[in-house]
Parts: C-alpha cells; structure tokens; sequence
C-alpha cells in the first residue's frame, strides 16, 4: 500500500495532465524508469506522424500470452459530463443521445440567434456545420482537464502496482496506451502492428479503477465461454478483501475503451452500484474525477498477480 500512496503522490503533483506531447513524454520516461526498477524489460513504440501515438511496452508482445493494459494520457474538459453504466446499456445510450441532441440543440439556437438578427438564413446551415464541428472537436482537441484521478491516473496506478507484485515473465506484457481519449488511437496502432497477438491473445484492460467499492470484470462475449479463464478469475479475485469483485458473465454489458480493440479481453473497472440504474461511473471529464481509493488499486494488483499463475498454469 506505501508503494501505491507513492505512486499516487508522485503522478498527481508531478504529471497530473499528461494531454500535449511534452507532458507525455515527460511523464513516458518516469514510467519507463519505474517499469526497469521493477524488473521489467520496457520501452517505447512508435507508430508514426500519421497515428501520433507512443505506446509504453513492458515485455515482447510477440512471445506473451496475456497483456495487462491500461492508458497513460489524460483528456479534455468535456462540454457534457461523461457517464458511464457499462451494465446498463439502454440508460447508457440514452444519456449520450439526449447530450448529442442537446448539445446540437445549443448550437442550432446560437446558429439561430447569429443569423435570424442578420437576416441570413442562407448562413444558419454552414454556421451550424462549424459550430457543431467545433463542439465535437473540443472534447478531443480543447482545454485540458484539471483533475483525472479515476479515469486517467487509477488504470496507470494499478499496472505500476502489479509490476512490483509479479516477477517478469516473458508470457506477461504490460502496456500503457497513447491516445485513449483520441479515438483509441494507441490501441488500434498496437493491434495493427501486432495483430497475430491482438486476436488470439488475453488482454486485461484497467481503465477507471479508482472510484467505487466494486470491482467489475466484464469479459468479452469471446472470452466469456473460457472456462480456464473464468476460474482462475474467481479464484484470483476473491470476497472479503479492499473491494468487491463483480464477474460478469451472463447479460449485455458494454464498456467503451482500448478493450474494444482485442478480441478476447476482460475489461476491468470500478463502480458504484444504484438501485435501478445498476453499476455506474460518475464524474468522468468534469473537476470533480478526484476519488482514487488506494485500496481498489491495491486489491486490483495483487489479485492480478494472483491471476497470471493460474491462468498460465504455474500454480
């Protein structure tokens, strides 16, 4: 738990926004160097001006059989809340639809209140267009967000952990993804250079770890029929310890990041539970994204730890 406390301490002080290139690349060599110190082979990979992205690779992706990601960059302030309920897929879709209809709604109204002054209609759709372009373009390309302790630094808190946890082994690889919050970009630059591992492989995705005392482990629909898999789940991620497990097998659920790059994966996430609405995650691209609880972090390292020898059947 000190180490986590450290790792915590350190990243939100010294690499809180990790969104331009010189933050990243500041905040890359910390990582690296932490990575070696805990007896991990790591490095940077690159994929080119066209993609923009630096993945973090801790081991050979060629030779692992499971790979343990997270993503390092932070993103936007967001015009709308975020909200995630990754089992509750119908209030999910809808709460982004009704943000799109409304945000459309404000620029339609300002569009409006520009031209019908004027008398221009002919201005209303192309003002409309940049508006709506410039809004989208915000959530990707404007100002940083402040505060992203649940959403950017918690996946990242985690694999650090697990690095100390569990010794190298050339069947393991870390990864720290670039450009999360653009598009999933560092995670579909992997797949396409590693594309053999990227559909047979295992991979493991934190992401949003830090706030809620359950944690979900939502394996994909490729991924939930694996027996092995799923046992050495349960037993690696027991009851009674920092947080409450939560696998999931059976009924719809979504989670929308890296994870949905890799065809066999487990998306892993924390949440909070409301009767009716099921699991969520609040406050995600808003000043308030600042509950990071060091025992989900903790208790998601060490059961990882637990997990790769079961499932890579050392244990």
């Amino acid at each position: 738990m000190e180490g986590v406390e450290y790792y915590k301490n350190y990243l939100s002080t010294v690499h809180p926004i990790r969104k331009t290139a010189g933050q990243k690349s500041e905040a890359r060599q910390w990582l690296l160097r932490e990575l070696k110190r805990s007896g991990w082979k790591a490095c940077e990979e690159t994929y080119g001006k066209f993609n923009g992205s630096v993945n973090i690779i801790a081991g050979d992706p060629e030779k692992a059989e499971v790979f343990i990601c997270t993503h390092y960059d932070t993103g936007s302030r967001m015009v709308i809340p975020n909200f995630m309920s990754p089992t509750n897929v119908l209030a999910h879709v809808l709460y982004h639809a009704a943000s799109a209809v409304a945000l459309f709604a404000v620029v339609f109204a300002v569009s409006l209140a520009v031209c019908f002054p004027l008398n221009k209609p002919q201005w209303m759709l192309p003002l409309f267009m940049v508006l709506a372009l410039a809004a989208l373009g915000f959530a990707a390309f404007g100002p940083a967000g402040k505060s992203s302790a649940n959403s950017g630094d918690s996946g990242v808190l985690t694999l650090l952990a697990l690095a100390r946890e569990a010794a190298f082994d050339k069947r393991v690889c870390l990864v720290l993804f670039d450009n999360n919050e653009r598009n999933l970009l560092g995670a579909s630059a992997f797949r396409k250079k590693h594309i053999a591992a990227a559909t047979t492989r295992l991979f493991i995705d934190l992401d949003c770890v830090g706030d809620g005392e359950s944690l979900l482990l939502l394996p994909s629909k490729y991924s939930r029929w694996d027996g092995p898999l799923l046992d050495a789940l349960a037993e690696a991620f027991p009851e009674g310890e920092e947080a409450r497990p939560v696998l999931r097998t059976k009924g719809l659920h979504y989670y929308p990041s890296d994870n949905r790059r890799f065809k066999f994966h487990v998306a892993v996430c924390a949440c909070r539970h409301l009767a009716g609405l099921g699991y969520y995650i609040p406050h995600l691209g808003t000043g308030k994204d600042m509950a990071l609880r060091v025992e989900n972090v903790a208790y998601a390292a060490r059961s990882l730890a637990r997990f790769l020898p079961l499932y890579l059947g050392d244990a």
